[in-house]
């Protein structure tokens, strides 16, 4: 028994030796481990792992807000000596734009819904086409000197100076350099210099067209033909009454230079030498075309933006008498100044009548209820391109409360870098159509003269995506909405995805006059040239005697 008890005793005290080796291993173990977790952590502290530079991640969008501050702060100071170091590979913008969040295009192709939105149309292997056929000759000995009054904006001016260039060909004109509009609505004291590339529009052409800078000092006090061309005029017009003026004058004056020419039915040479002047010769100056790529550069840094052409400024409401969701003191103004516009023949005019037409801009709150009801999500980067919008912040607040990152010239580029521009109309404009065109996707509010220009320019160069609102049935819909028959949602947006299918810029001949129409109400219900220059100007890759331009 005595032997029995002393083994047992034996056996608890190894069981109890066990125990206690077990549990001091135990414990090491524990004692690794936190000293790893703590390496881990120190080093974590210390060693930053820097994003490319044309894409930062986005960890942070489902964090809580606190959490997200204080982590964009840690990463803001992290990244300052690493965009020291870089400012001189890339565009710094303004300090305030580098708060913002970026979209993330990589996960937006990853979604196909998203992907769809920003995909361009397919442009069924149209290119430019612009080259002269073999029997165009160099411009014939000059009969005379055209010089050229402008009218209208910078984009009614663009047209009416590539038409003119146009004219020039067919009358055998030396065409001296125009003049800009300056007693317009925006009292713009530049000169075609100021706006376009002097030297480039006159050499580009030299195959074309004789361009001078100034009329000749012996001339210019010599008898002008001055005469207002009839508008949507042909061949026979220039060639036989305008062209019978050199008899009797060596300069004619063109009064008016908008609209003067035909949309269709020219010589195939003539319809390219108007895309080879618009969309080659009348190049923007060298610093609006800087500035403009900056603003372009600097929207591109925040992922692929939608250029929004928001015209819903005081000549433009004036102008059109639209009056929706304005006040009475609002609405009086606009009338006012439409009574005391000499050249807006249309004074009476009916405000609902012009809404359920579809003639009146989409309002900032429209224009996001819209985009919403596209799909595109609430991070869209957005360039503004416009003057001052009528009623200003307040009028943007809807727009601004579901699309936060909408940007402008103003907020893009530094009070310096604009200070050349701020005065001119016409340059400030320009600026806005160089983002436009660069844009991913287009949106006009109404289809003005640049809304009509920008869309022209992005087919010219591969009919990159224009999304054009149907603002007539756009109405119908928003009325509803206001009377609170139909809320926003899937049926909305089911609604304007399938009205707009077919209205994103996808290639298409342009568009004849209206049936039943006659005279100048026939002409004006053409397409026009500058919206959409298939088929002069876009051919089909498939002939090997075609090449872009």
């Amino acid at each position: 028994m005595v032997v029995v008890a002393a083994v047992q005793k034996s056996s608890n005290w190894r069981r109890r030796q066990l125990r206690l080796v077990l549990l001091l291993l135990q414990r090491k173990l524990l004692t690794c481990a936190i000293c790893v977790i703590a390496l881990v952590a120190l080093l974590s502290g210390c060693v930053y792992v820097f994003p490319s530079s044309t894409e930062l991640p986005h960890f942070t969008d489902h964090l809580p807000t606190t959490t997200t501050t204080a982590i964009s702060q840690q990463k803001e100071i992290k990244l300052h000596r690493f965009n020291t170091e870089q400012s001189w590979m890339q565009e710094l913008a303004p300090p305030h734009l580098m708060k913002l969040h970026k979209l993330d295009a990589a996960a937006a192709a990853g979604n196909s819904s998203t992907y769809k939105l920003w995909k361009p149309p397919s442009h069924r292997d149209f290119v430019s086409c612009v080259h002269p056929s073999t029997n165009y000759t160099s411009p014939p000995a000059s009969r005379g000197y055209l010089l050229v009054n402008t009218n209208g904006g910078l984009n009614q001016m663009r047209a009416g100076i590539c038409d003119m260039v146009a004219i020039s060909r067919i009358i055998n004109a030396t065409l001296v350099i125009p003049e800009l509009d300056r007693q317009s609505f925006w009292q713009d004291s530049s000169n075609f210099s100021d706006v376009f590339d002097e030297d480039h529009f006159i050499n580009a052409l030299a195959d074309d067209v004789r361009v001078i800078k100034k009329l000749p000092k012996e001339l210019a006090k010599a008898t002008k033909a001055v005469k207002q061309f009839r508008s949507w005029s042909g061949m026979e017009y220039y060639q036989t009454e305008i062209a019978s003026l050199w008899e009797e004058y060596e300069v004619i004056r063109a009064a008016k230079s908008d609209s003067r020419l035909s949309n269709n039915n020219l010589p195939p040479d003539i319809q390219k030498l108007r895309c080879r002047a618009c969309y080659g010769a009348l190049r923007f100056a060298p610093a609006i075309e800087a500035i403009g790529k900056l603003l372009v550069n600097r929207m591109r840094a925040h992922g692929p933006f939608i250029a929004l052409h928001l015209r819903y400024e005081k000549d433009m409401l004036a102008f059109s008498g639209c009056t929706h969701h304005l006040s009475l003191a609002e609405a009086e103004e606009l009338k006012i100044i439409r009574e005391n516009t000499a050249h807006w023949k249309v004074k009476d005019i009916d405000p609902m009548e012009q809404r359920s037409k579809g003639y009146c801009p989409l309002t900032p709150k429209e224009v996001g209820i819209f985009l919403t009801a596209l799909g595109f999500p609430s991070n869209t980067p957005i360039y503004i391109a416009a003057g001052e919008i009528y009623g200003g912040d307040a009028r943007m607040a809807d727009l601004l409360s579901r699309y936060p990152m909408i940007m402008s010239k103003e907020k893009l580029a530094t009070a310096k870098e604009l200070e050349p521009f701020v005065n001119h109309a016409s340059q400030m404009a320009a600026l806005d159509y160089l983002v436009s065109v660069e844009s991913d996707v287009f949106v006009p509010s109404y289809s003005g003269n640049m809304a009509r220009a920008v869309e022209g320019h992005r087919r010219f160069l591969g009919h990159r995506k224009t999304i054009a609102p149907d603002r007539k049935a756009l109405v119908r819909l928003f009325d509803k909405i206001d009377l609170g028959r139909l809320k926003e949602g899937k049926y909305l947006s089911n609604r304007i995805i399938e009205v707009h299918k077919k209205r994103q810029g996808s290639p298409r001949k342009r568009k004849g006059p209206i049936s039943g129409t006659k005279g100048t109400d026939r002409f004006r219900s053409e397409e026009a040239f500058y919206v959409n220059p298939l088929p002069d100007c876009l051919c089909r890759r498939e002939s090997t005697n075609i090449s872009a331009y």
